[in-house]
Order: structure tokens, then C-alpha cells, then sequence
């Protein structure tokens, strides 16, 4: 009795167990994480009430032990998110070359809205590095992306920058890059503007006066005193500086300027030299003369105020000085110094914009000669439209005057013009005419010699040079009178120029600004150009200090 007794409250208990267990895992909201299914034998996954397998699963039932209970689906309400990563805008490649864009461009905040974290003082680095260094441009060339895994890449590059005083400085940096909230970034550190930088690493340019012998005259001879030649030629005193990159602390040179060798020997010549800087003195407005040898066209003089070798290479309107050129094409077309032209106070071109002459003075019908010597605008603004519209012009200017792209030392062009307006305007230097002093002086020695020939400053043209280009023997006559006459009795004619200069004055309007003055033409052995920037008229400017320069020889 008693072990009946016992059965039934083991008995008891275990219901009880069972049905709190049961009643705590049917609860409404309970979730039982269920065994992942084995597969069935025909491959399919099958369900927890599928399996043939009496022990599958961690919770199956075993021989001996109470069911398990049923598992209970989630509420349709419960929903499992599956992370999804935001696509960026843009792929790396594109936050990239924008960045190197903005860089070449200047735009640090456009670089630093591309940059994880940038530093406080990203624009400062920036600035403080071009600074120090004397970067004068920078131009950046990118490479081929490299992706490392989804949210990282790299994309080397090469860049040049210029650096004022020495060569163009080349390098090559690696842009690093990577994924931040669903947008590419550029990683910037230091060394991405030069591997020098890394781990603290600087850049400096050293400077050191050392004793360099001097550049010499043709004669053997130094430099004449404050020659403003030096931009032209180095090592005009005895010392020079020496410029140098420098990578710290390794003291590795990266870049160092150039040398001279000893004593070099140039086309200048002394005392033309020397007459050409000291015709400077005194002239407020930045200026040049350049002076050529008539048979050989090697330099003998360049004074220059103007900066950055634009009395070889700038490019002006010639004004006046161009109607050599013009006079040339017009001689050709069958005019003569003697042939008699109008020159009225103003003329209007058919359907088109009017001239005038500077003296607002009606000549009434002169010759040729006269006409040019008076820098009679309304005249070669008409002969040309009546003579040259059939672009004579352009091509006598380009073809026996060097008015075109070529290697060589100067620089002048002038363009294919639109209408008559532009033709006439070209006619008397202006419009799409540009030269510098030496295209000018290089005009004047090819009326002296009959040949065109570049200038030079060496013993021998380039291999690359253009050749010699002679001209009619009749025009270059011609002009020889035509430009005598300027001196004689034209515009130059009250300037104190020598005897036998012959020559042609010229004033260049600018808009908003000065008119250039200019002078050019030859004497003896030597053809110039003078140059005033924004100096006013060339006869009362210009021609003066040509005077001054030729006088002293």
C-alpha cells in the first residue's frame, strides 16, 4: 500500500514537470530556435517533422523519455534584417581623379571635402610646401586603379611641378583610398603630395652663392655692367647661386640647377651691348631693345625690362612697324615708292569700319614713300583692301617674314582674317598681328641684307632652324628708300637718329590700356627693334631711345 502510495506522487510530480515545462515553451510569443534540418536522402532540406532519422536534431526524443514539444513559429510581426551595405556614389576611380583635378586646379576645399578626417591645416600644407619650394605649376597625370577588397583602393599617379629656377621636377605619389558610409575618400597623409614626407621626411631649396666664371662677350670680354641681359645668359658676374632640391634628413639632391661651363663665349657684343642697357636708363616703363647682325642675324644685344624673355618671345601688337610687311605685299602687287596714293584725314572701308591718321591732317594724293613715311593708316588700310584681299597679306607676312609657328628664338603670327574690317586693322598692325622686339628686328634685317634669316646665339643656326628666305630684289630696294625716308622726313625725322639709319616707327593701340611704342630698323652692320610697353607714340618714345642706342656706338 504504502509503494503504491509513492508511485502515484512520483507520478504526480512528473506531470506536473511536464505540463509547466509545456506550458512555458506554448506561451504566446515564446520562439524555440530549432535544429538546423539534415538533408533528406533525395537532396531536399527536409522539415523537423520529415526526418526519418528518430535522433536527428539536438532535441529528438529518445527511447525511455517524454515527447518533445512541438516548436512554435515566430509572430508574423518578428522580421530578421539582413545587413545591406549603402552603395556609394561614385566609384573610387571617380573620387580620385576628381581629387587630382581640384589639386591641379588649386582648389583645396574642393580636395579637403574629398579627404577622410583632413588635418586642420590641409590648406596650410598645401600652401606652405608651393611657398617654400617656389612651385610655379603643377600638372598631374593618373594611373590605373587598384581595388583591395570592396571598401579600399589605391591609384598611383605622376605629376610634374615647376619650380622657378630649376628644370621641371618630376615625381610619382600613390592616392590611397577607402569606403566611409557608402562614399569614397581619399586617405591623405603627407607623403601623398611627395614620398619624401613620409614619417617626417621634408623637401627645402638650398641656396648657395659659389664662384662661377662668367658668361662672355663674343670679344672674351664680361658682361657690361648691369647688362639686364641676365635673363638671357647666366653667369654674367663673378659668382652665381646654386640651386638646389633637397630631400632632409638624407640630404639626397633631387633637383639642382643647371651649370654653365667656364668662360662661354655668346654672340653679344660688348660695346652693343653695353649702348643698349645704358639706352634704358632712365625709361620708366618696362622696355627692350635687341639688336641683330644684318648678314649673319646672330644676336649682338639684348636689354631687356620687360621680364620673362619677352623681348624674344612676348607677343605685341606692332602697330606701325607691321607696315613694312604691308608695304612688302603692295610692292609686290604692283605699286612703286613713287606711286601716287590717297592719304586723307580718314577713310571708310566699303561697308565697313573707318580709319584715321594720328596728325588728322587730309595729304591729299602723295606718293607711296611719302605715305609711308607719314604713317598714313587711311592709305594702307585702303590699298590693302583694294590690293590684298585675296589673303597676300597673311602670306607675306607668314612665308618671307617668319609670321608663323617655327623653332627658333622669336615668336610673331598673324591669323586668316574674317572681313575686311579685320584685313584692314591686320594692315596696320593690329587686329590678329603680334610680334615680340626680336620678330620685329629680325623684319629689319631682312630689308637691309634681302634675306630673311632667324636670329640666332650661336655661331651656326640649329639644325632645326627655318631656312633663309630671300626676298625680291626690287622690294627690298624699295623698302630700303621707303624706310630712309621715315628718318629723313617722316616720323622719326626729329628723334636725333644718326645719318644713314633708316627705319619705322609705330604706336600699337591697347584696349584699356597704353599704346605701345616701337621703333625698328637698321644702321651699318646692325639691325634693332625698340620696345616701350604702354610708352605712348613711337616717334617721340621709341625712336628717341633708339637715338640714344645708336648714337653711343
Amino acid at each position: 500500500m504504502r509503494d503504491r502510495r509513492l508511485l502515484a506522487l512520483i507520478f504526480s510530480a512528473t506531470a506536473i514537470v511536464v505540463f509547466g515545462v509545456y506550458g512555458v515553451v506554448a506561451a504566446p510569443g515564446a520562439v524555440v530556435t530549432s535544429p538546423s534540418p539534415r538533408p533528406s536522402p533525395s537532396g531536399a532540406s527536409a522539415g523537423p517533422d520529415e526526418s526519418d532519422d528518430p535522433d536527428a536534431g539536438t532535441n529528438a526524443v529518445r527511447a525511455g523519455e517524454s515527447p518533445a514539444p512541438v516548436p512554435v513559429s515566430p509572430p508574423p510581426n518578428l522580421i530578421t534584417l539582413t545587413p545591406v551595405t549603402p552603395t556609394p556614389q561614385g566609384g573610387p576611380e571617380t573620387t580620385a581623379t576628381s581629387y587630382l583635378t581640384a589639386w591641379q586646379a588649386g582648389d583645396l576645399t574642393a580636395m579637403a571635402g574629398m579627404v577622410v578626417d583632413p588635418p586642420a591645416d590641409f590648406g596650410v600644407r598645401h600652401r606652405g610646401f608651393d611657398a617654400d619650394l617656389r612651385i610655379a605649376s603643377l600638372s598631374l597625370t593618373p594611373g590605373e586603379l587598384r581595388r583591395h577588397g570592396e571598401d579600399a583602393a589605391e591609384m598611383p599617379f605622376k605629376g610634374v611641378r615647376r619650380i622657378t629656377g630649376l628644370d621641371d621636377w618630376q615625381f610619382a605619389s600613390v592616392l590611397r583610398l577607402e569606403l566611409r558610409f557608402g562614399v569614397w575618400k581619399v586617405r591623405w597623409t603627407p607623403e601623398t603630395m611627395h614620398p619624401s614626407l613620409k614619417d617626417g621626411g621634408s623637401l627645402r631649396l638650398k641656396e648657395t652663392e659659389i664662384r662661377h666664371p662668367a658668361t662672355v662677350t663674343r670679344e672674351g670680354e664680361p658682361f657690361p655692367r648691369d647688362s639686364r641681359a641676365g635673363d638671357y645668359f647666366t653667369g654674367l658676374g663673378d659668382t652665381a647661386v646654386d640651386l638646389k632640391l633637397q630631400e632632409e634628413p638624407s640630404g639626397r639632391v633631387l633637383l639642382s640647377s643647371p651649370r654653365s661651363s667656364s668662360g662661354t663665349k655668346t654672340t653679344i657684343s660688348q660695346p652693343v651691348q653695353a649702348a643698349a642697357a645704358r639706352a634704358l636708363d632712365g625709361v620708366e616703363q618696362p622696355a627692350a631693345i635687341v639688336a641683330v647682325d644684318v648678314q649673319t642675324a646672330q644676336v649682338r644685344a639684348v636689354a631687356d625690362t620687360l621680364g620673362g624673355k619677352a623681348a624674344f618671345n612676348g607677343l605685341y601688337p606692332p602697330g606701325s612697324t607691321f607696315k613694312i610687311v604691308t608695304a612688302a605685299a603692295l610692292l609686290r602687287s604692283g605699286l612703286t615708292p613713287d606711286s601716287q596714293v590717297a592719304c586723307p584725314a580718314s577713310y571708310t572701308l566699303p561697308n565697313g569700319r573707318s580709319f584715321s591718321d594720328s596728325d588728322g591732317i587730309d595729304h591729299g594724293s602723295v606718293a607711296f614713300t611719302t605715305a609711308f613715311a607719314l604713317s598714313c593708316n587711311t592709305t594702307f588700310a585702303q590699298q590693302t583692301y583694294d590690293r590684298l584681299r585675296d589673303d597676300r597679306l597673311r602670306a607675306e607676312a607668314a612665308d618671307r617674314f617668319g609670321f608663323r609657328e617655327k623653332p627658333g628664338l622669336s615668336s610673331c603670327r598673324i591669323q586668316p582674317y574674317g572681313s575686311p574690317d579685320e584685313l584692314g586693322s591686320d594692315s596696320i598692325g593690329q587686329n590678329s598681328v603680334q610680334a615680340s622686339p626680336l620678330c620685329m628686328a629680325e623684319v629689319a634685317a631682312a630689308v637691309a641684307s634681302g634675306v630673311w634669316k632667324p636670329a640666332i646665339t650661336t655661331d651656326e643656326p640649329p639644325g632645326d632652324s627655318p631656312p633663309p628666305v630671300p626676298l625680291d630684289e626690287g622690294v627690298a630696294a624699295s623698302l630700303r628708300t621707303m624706310m630712309g625716308a621715315v628718318v629723313t622726313q617722316g616720323t622719326a625725322s626729329q628723334a636725333g637718329l644718326p645719318p644713314d639709319t633708316a627705319g619705322k616707327t609705330g604706336t600699337a593701340e591697347v584696349e584699356n590700356a597704353g599704346d605701345h611704342a616701337w621703333f625698328v630698323g637698321y644702321r651699318g652692320s646692325l639691325a634693332f627693334a625698340v620696345f616701350v610697353r604702354h610708352g605712348g607714340t613711337g616717334g617721340k618714345v621709341a625712336a628717341p631711345i633708339a637715338a640714344r642706342f645708336l648714337n653711343a656706338l
